[in-house]
């Protein structure tokens, strides 16, 4: 996770990257149960980590990504990085439905995608948008 910038003191930024901590959390105990062969225990973490990476994508394309859309620099980042959460919705669900033979291409694709908000799209956000915005997405929660 990013820490050498400073954009976690902005109060979006900070909330995302906390998000973004217990998920690679609950990811790494969804791989150790995979491995221990407890397969109650991998539903129980799939459910888990779905129950907390709905609300993290939505916030993210409704608040920051909506904002960031406005400035054309943005446009192809913003899209893709969406696109990824479409991606890591329908691998979870594959693992939801019994298949954790997924779990860790999900991973990879989780990490690789936290690493490019981490440490690419927060970092720019940070500095490109401006106490308004900043306001609005505050105002969002």
């Amino acid at each position: 996770m990013c820490s050498y910038c400073g954009c976690r003191s902005l109060a979006v930024i900070g909330r995302l990257s906390a998000e973004h901590e217990t998920i690679i959390n609950v990811m790494g105990e969804l791989r150790r149960a995979h491995a221990s062969g407890d397969s109650p225990q991998v539903a129980n973490l799939a459910d888990r980590l779905a129950s907390l990476l709905d609300p993290h994508t939505r916030s993210e394309e409704q608040g920051l990504f909506a904002e960031l859309r406005e400035q054309p620099e943005f446009t192809e980042a913003i899209e893709a990085l969406a696109k990824e959460h479409v991606e890591l919705d329908t691998a979870l669900r594959e693992i939801i439905a019994g298949r954790p033979s997924e779990i860790t291409a999900f991973e990879t694709l989780l990490r690789r995608h936290i690493d490019r908000e981490e440490n690419g799209l927060f970092p720019a956000a940070a500095t490109a948008l401006g106490g308004d915005s900043w306001d609005r997405l505050a105002a969002l929660g």
